[in-house]
């Protein structure tokens, strides 16, 4: 930073990062009122531009308290001062926006109710008493409401909500907490609440009749549809059993984890044990769903959770849903407002011909959801966070990239978990989470919010980055797209180039990607691998032993078909596993194992999610999985934190050069001691600690071959708490330097950034 001259000076400052819709410019005039400068602000489609003139000494404190004392959700990244001449200015304004034609601003979150606006929406002598729709500069809707840029009221969905003349003083008075909040209202100014019932007819219009009428109906084991920030939820009684089951039935959502919303960490206590750190989380204007361990006594009913040892717990985000919880008094089921599967509803018109076949009444209100954003999920593994879904909270805040794109792309990201990213020079905009691209309803989700994003950070890609697997759709809306150029890259060399990037490094490094499944560039299903490579290229050093995958994805949602596969390669083990199969019908048996036999249908894979299915399968938690991972989390949580004994896996070379692990060892070993009257949860724990022995002898091996002492850990199987919480100290204490995934998940929610970072990398080469 450059010093203003000495005596009465002037200078320019142009303030980089989240610094608008956050009450930074309402920061800046009291910044200015309390050092007594001369000068004003306004927004800039890049940036915070403000002009100063005073005292040199006063300045300069100034653009050290600017730096020191940011708005809570401000986020500087960078400030620059540049002396200008002096003009004579008179006191210190806020000048109106200005759009720059080559600059690109961050889009700041959707940001829980802040403390303030909790106080005042609880104090009935506040005029704010139970306004569901309360907001301040610290707090509110976002990203979901902005239409263009600048954030200014006009160009957001606030647009049609004319303030008062109390709510037109606040906006107006520097000192007050809404001087410039956008989304400013009051119960005589702002938006409206309603309850309705399943046919559309109107059951009240008074907003605080309509929350105690929605609270009668929640105890009443009814299910309930409220519109949030980023769109609708599905709600009922968690308490309740036959209400969660009504709630799967009609949802399809037959036993995938349904996550719980309590009132206060009071009330998460009685569920759950949250850590100093996952209360932290709990806690912050993020408001994500966090992944704790359940309480023995948890009143919760298995059917909220089913085989695991863990619940997703969520504290009230918007001022609607904490004024329901307070008056219902009990936790509820909050999940996303679809049938499975599908994009979150948005819009009220949506939500009545799609939710109507599931919710027996709505809690509605008029102010318009522009973009879908759903509830993003995390956990604490080893003391760190770790993201497995990144939406409301934190994106579209943008991450920067390690080497800047010479041109504008776009990377479409994976066929599952999509995401897809927009980069402008270094700066990659990652969107929320979109979810599978399996339904036409999921392909429009990411056609509207690419549309979103391409005008609101004014990007027109030149190209196009996707994964190398031709049938993903995610190939073919790239295909589609039509661009300049088309590259494709790996799947798991995006992983890693994933991880590698958000921690601002280009590699070499040992990348560990370990996930279900990925084409690999031998045309063979990758998913277990140890590569060696940077942001541009690599090559594959080890993997986990090929197998058949009878029925191809049919073998992801059935286990015993991967165990097949696996005892196929070594027919010696056929009467090991034989108990597994025996609980399949045999007709199903039959026909797969004619399919190995004929090699029909029954791609080779090497993949460690389906190594963990394998091993469930054998140990009898799952033969068939309803969701995606049902076996490794049930797995996973019947290992719990025992310690384990881990088992030698055999290490041979590679035809194809480098490792190869075999893994029918282990499997067979399980399988033995089961027989034997071991319990499942003792080999949960083997299997596991099996896992990260290997790994760690891999890790040895490749840096021996290569000397690199950097790793990184990346995948879908890198969700896994207990993997987390032992890999990354064996691998330190044996001297290596970790990078795990933190901005973004480890799971393919992260690959289109990872597809992007490589993108402008090879680019930036060949230019």
């Amino acid at each position: 930073m450059t010093a203003p001259p000495s005596a009465e000076a002037a200078c320019r400052v142009q303030v980089l990062g989240v610094v608008q819709g956050v009450g930074f410019r309402p920061f800046v005039h009291r910044l200015a009122q309390r050092f007594d400068l001369a000068g004003w602000v306004r927004n800039d489609s890049g940036a915070v531009v403000i002009a100063l003139e005073g005292p040199a000494e006063r300045i300069q404190e100034f653009l050290v308290a600017l730096e020191r004392e940011p708005p809570p959700l401000a986020r500087i990244t960078q400030v620059t001062v540049e002396t200008v001449a002096l003009q004579g200015l008179e006191g210190f304004a806020i000048s109106a926006s200005q759009a720059q034609p080559d600059q690109r601003q961050p889009v700041p979150p959707d940001v829980a109710l802040c403390p303030g606006c909790e106080r005042e929406l609880f104090d009935p002598a506040d005029r704010r008493h139970h306004y569901p729709f309360i907001t301040c500069t610290d707090c509110g809707p976002r990203y979901t409401v902005i239409e263009n840029l600048p954030y200014d009221r006009e160009r957001t969905t606030m647009r049609p909500f004319v303030q008062c003349p109390e709510c037109a003083r606040e906006y107006a008075d520097p000192v007050d907490r809404r001087y410039h909040s956008e989304s400013n209202s009051c119960p005589a100014c702002g938006p409206a609440l309603w309850l309705e019932d399943a046919a559309g007819e109107t059951v009240t219009r008074e907003a605080s009749q309509a929350i105690d009428a929605a609270a009668l109906w929640l105890r009443a084991g009814s299910i309930l549809a409220i519109r949030g920030f980023g769109g609708y939820h599905l709600a009922c009684d968690a308490t309740n059993p036959m209400a969660v089951a009504e709630l799967r039935r009609r949802k399809h959502r037959e036993a995938k984890p349904l996550a719980v919303m309590v009132r206060s960490l009071a009330d998460c206590r009685l569920l759950a044990d949250p850590s100093d750190e996952e209360a932290r989380l709990l806690a912050s204007p993020a408001r994500p769903i966090m992944l704790l361990r359940a309480a023995s006594d948890s009143p919760l009913p298995p059917e909220v959770a089913t085989g695991l040892d863990t619940i997703g717990v969520m504290l009230p985000g918007t001022p609607l849903h904490a004024l329901l919880l307070d008056a219902v008094g009990l936790p509820l089921i909050m999940t996303s407002g679809n049938i499975s599967e599908e994009p979150i509803a948005i819009g009220n018109a949506e939500a009545r011909s799609r939710l109507a076949p599931i919710a027996g009444a709505f809690l509605m209100h008029d102010r318009d959801i522009l973009s879908r954003c759903d509830d993003s999920v995390l956990r604490v593994a080893g003391g760190r966070p770790v993201l497995l879904r990144r939406a409301r909270g934190y994106a579209p805040l943008p991450l920067t990239l390690p080497v800047p794109a010479p041109v504008p792309l776009l990377a479409v990201g994976a066929h599952l978990k999509n995401t897809f990213t927009l980069v402008y020079r270094g700066d990659a905009w990652v969107s929320p989470h979109i979810g599978d691209l399996e339904t036409i309803e999921g392909v429009e989700h990411f056609q509207h919010t690419l549309a979103a994003y391409r005008r609101l950070f004014r990007i027109d890609p030149e190209v196009v980055v996707h994964d190398l697997h031709p049938g993903y759709l995610s190939t073919r809306i790239a295909e589609e797209l039509n661009p300049g150029t088309l590259l494709a890259v790996q799947h798991h060399h995006a992983h890693v180039a994933a991880v590698l990037a958000e921690h601002g490094e280009t590699g070499p490094a040992i990348g560990v990607a370990f996930d279900g499944t990925g084409y690999g560039t031998d045309g063979t299903t990758w998913g277990a691998e140890v590569l060696v490579g940077d942001l541009i290229g690599f090559w594959r050093l080890a993997h986990v032993r090929n197998a058949p995958m009878p029925g191809g994805d049919l073998a992801a949602r059935q286990p015993w078909r991967v165990l097949a596969g696996y005892q196929s390669l070594e027919p010696a083990c056929a009467p090991l596993f034989a108990p597994v199969f025996a609980r399949v019908p045999v007709t199903e048996r039959t026909a797969v194992e004619r399919q190995l036999a004929a090699g029909v249908n029954a791609p080779l894979a090497s993949s460690m999610g389906r190594l963990f299915d394998a091993a469930a399968a054998i140990l009898g938690l799952r033969l068939t999985q309803r969701y995606e991972g049902q076996a490794a989390m049930e797995l996973e949580a019947a290992a719990g934190g025992r310690q384990g004994s881990p088992q030698d896996l055999p290490i041979r070379s590679d035809p194809a050069g480098g490792w190869e692990v075999d893994p029918l060892p282990l499997l067979a070993y399980l399988a033995e001691q089961r027989a034997r009257g071991v319990e499942a949860t003792v080999l949960a724990a083997d299997f596991h600690d099996s896992i990260v022995a290997i790994t760690a002898r891999l890790v040895a091996l490749a840096a021996d071959s290569t000397g690199l002492r950097t790793v990184v850990l990346c995948g879908g199987v890198f969700q896994n708490a207990r993997l987390l919480s032992t890999l990354p100290g064996v691998l330190t204490a044996a001297g290596f330097r970790v990078l795990l995934a933190r901005q973004l998940p480890p799971n393919d929610g992260a690959i289109s950034f990872g597809q992007a970072a490589m993108a402008a990398a090879r680019l930036a080469a060949r230019s």
